[in-house]
C-alpha cells in the first residue's frame, strides 16, 4: 500500500512565486490544473534538473459549499481498518472501502451543513461530560481512556470531535425525524395482539445488506440497483464472506461494520424483514426484498427466546418509588460546583438537619421540585441508565452520594418499591415505544436518503488513488 505522497525537497533552489505556481496546479486551485507545465524555452540539462512536485493534497470531493480532502479520507481509511480489524472483520478491496467511507463522509457532511443552519451546537462542557461517560461505559478514568485511545493511534482531539459530530447528528436526527413520528392508537392495538403470537416470543440476530435507490430514481436506475443486488447475492449464495460483501456493497449506516444489526426483537425491525425471516432458519439469506429504500438482503445468524417477555402477559416488574434533587450545570454553575452544592445538601440529610422534600423545593432545577423531588412509581427503563443503576443500588431511605447524568448532579432517594404486573396502561405506553422505534429506524434511513440525494456533490478524483 502506497504511502501517502508529501512534498519532497527540490533537486535545485526553486523561486517561491514559481513553487506556488506549481503546487497551486496540483491541487487545482489554476485554470488548466491536471495538465503538464513546461517552464519555457528550457535546455535538456534544465529539464533534468526540475524538481519533482508531489501532491500533498487535494480536493476529493464537493459537498454543497464545502470539501473533503484527500487526507481527510485517507485518515478515515485508516481509524476504520484499524476498527474492522479489531473486530475480526474481513476487510474489502481498498478501492471499494474508500468508495464506502467517502459516501459515508459526503452524507456526514450534508448533516453538518444542515445542523449548523439550523443553530444545532455542543459546547465544551456538554462534550467533556459526554467523553467522561464514555470512558466510564468502559470501566476507566478519562486518563485512562485517553491514553488507551492514543495507543490505538486515535489522537484524543480528534475523537472528541468526532463525539461532538455524533451528537449534533443525534439532535439534528430527533429534530428531523424522531419528532415526526405519529403512531395511532389502532396500530398500538394490533402491536398488542401480536405480542401474544409465537413469533414476538422470539429476538433475532440478523445482518443486512442494503443496495440504496435514489430519490425519484428512473426505472433504468432502479433495474440498475436491482442487478447490483442480485450481483451480491450470487456471491453470498457462492460461499463469500456476507461481513466482507456489505462493507464493500452496502449502502447502509452500519456497513462497515459487516451489515451486524445485532439481536433484535420483531418490535424493532421494519414489517418486511420481520415477514422474511418468519420461515427462515438460522444460517439462511433471504430472497432479494424491495422497500422505498431500496433492495436489501438479509442474514439470519440466530434465533433465541427472551429470559422475560414484554407487553401482555408479562411478568411482573419491579418498580421504585424515588425522589431527587438535581443541580444543572450550565455557563454560571459548573459540574465542580453543582457537586460540591449537593455534598452540602447531603451532610444536611446526614445531620437531620433538614427534610429532603423541603430541600429539592428550595434547590432542585427540575419540575419536580414543587412536589419535594418526587419522581412517582419510575419502571426499569424510564430514567438514563446513570440515574437507574444509582436508584437501583440504593436500599428504601437511603440516599445517594451526588450522580452526574446527562442532565446534571442529582441526589436520589428511594422512598419504597413493589412488584406488580405491568398495568395495561403501562403496556401501551411500552407499545407505542417499541412502535416509535420500528418506525424511527426506517424513517432515518429514509431521511438521510433524502438528504443525500439533495445535496450537490461533485466529485474531484477518483477514490481509488486516495493514496
Amino acid at each position: 500500500m502506497k504511502n501517502l505522497p508529501i512534498a519532497r525537497k527540490a533537486a535545485q533552489p526553486m523561486s517561491r512565486i514559481r513553487l506556488a505556481v506549481a503546487l497551486c496546479a496540483a491541487i487545482g486551485m489554476l485554470p488548466g490544473a491536471g495538465a503538464q507545465t513546461r517552464p519555457a524555452a528550457s535546455t535538456p540539462a534544465q529539464t533534468a534538473k526540475a524538481p519533482r512536485i508531489y501532491l500533498a493534497d487535494a480536493i476529493i470531493a464537493v459537498v454543497n459549499n464545502e470539501v473533503i480532502t484527500r487526507q481527510e479520507l485517507v485518515e478515515r481509511m485508516r481509524l476504520v481498518e484499524r476498527r474492522m480489524k479489531n473486530q475480526g472483520i474481513a476487510l474489502p478491496p481498498e478501492p471499494e472501502l474508500q468508495r464506502q467511507l467517502l459516501e459515508r463522509m459526503i452524507v456526514d457532511k450534508a448533516q453538518m451543513q444542515l445542523a449548523k443552519e439550523d443553530g444545532i451546537r455542543v459546547d465544551d462542557t456538554m462534550l467533556d461530560r459526554a467523553v467522561a461517560r464514555i470512558a466510564e461505559q468502559n470501566k476507566m478514568s478519562l486518563p485512562e481512556f485517553r491514553t488507551q485511545l492514543e495507543r490505538e493511534g486515535t489522537p484524543f482531539a480528534k475523537f472528541r470531535e468526532e463525539i461532538r459530530e455524533e451528537i449534533i447528528m443525534q439532535r439534528l436526527r430527533e429534530r428531523e425525524v424522531d419528532n415526526k413520528i405519529q403512531i395511532s392508537e389502532s396500530e398500538i392495538d394490533n402491536y398488542l395482539a401480536a405480542e401474544q403470537s409465537a413469533q414476538a416470543q422470539q429476538e433475532y440476530n440478523l445482518s443486512h445488506i442494503l443496495v440504496r435507490i435514489p430519490e425519484n430514481a428512473t426505472a433504468e436506475q432502479i433495474a440498475e440497483r436491482r442487478k447490483r443486488a442480485e450481483g451480491v447475492l450470487q456471491q453470498i449464495q457462492a460461499g463469500g464472506d456476507f461481513a466482507k460483501l456489505a462493507a464493500t456493497y452496502s449502502d447502509a449506516t452500519d456497513a462497515l461494520s459487516g451489515g451486524d444489526l445485532g439481536w433484535r426483537n420483531p418490535d424493532r425491525l421494519p414489517q418486511l424483514f420481520v415477514d422474511a425471516i418468519a420461515n427462515m432458519k438460522q444460517g439462511d439469506i433471504s430472497p432479494i426484498l424491495k422497500s422505498g429504500n431500496g433492495f436489501h438482503i438479509l442474514k439470519l445468524s440466530g434465533k433465541r427466546s427472551p429470559s422475560v417477555m414484554k407487553g401482555a402477559g408479562a411478568a411482573a416488574v419491579q418498580q421504585t418509588h424515588v425522589r431527587h434533587i438535581l443541580i444543572k450545570v450550565n455557563q454560571i454553575v459548573s459540574p465542580a460546583d453543582a457537586k460540591r452544592k449537593l455534598l452540602e445538601l447531603k451532610q444536611r440529610l446526614d445531620n437531620n438537619a433538614a427534610k429532603f422534600e423541603d430541600l429539592a423545593k428550595l434547590y432542585s432545577n427540575d419540575l419536580s421540585a414543587s412536589k419535594g423531588g418526587d419522581l412517582g412509581w419510575i419502571y426499569p427503563g424510564d430514567t438514563v441508565p446513570e440515574f437507574e443503576r444509582a436508584m437501583d443500588a440504593l436500599q428504601p431511605g437511603q440516599v445517594s452520594e451526588p450522580i452526574e447524568s446527562p442532565f446534571g448532579y442529582h441526589l436520589i432517594q428511594v422512598l419504597e418499591r413493589k412488584k406488580d404486573d405491568v398495568s395495561p396502561e403501562r403496556q401501551r405506553l411500552l407499545a407505542r415505544q417499541a412502535i416509535r422505534e420500528r418506525k424511527l429506524e426506517e424513517a432515518t434511513q429514509d431521511w438521510l436518503r433524502q438528504l443525500r440525494d439533495r445535496a450537490y456533490v461533485e466529485y474531484r478524483f477518483d477514490v481509488g488513488d486516495a493514496r
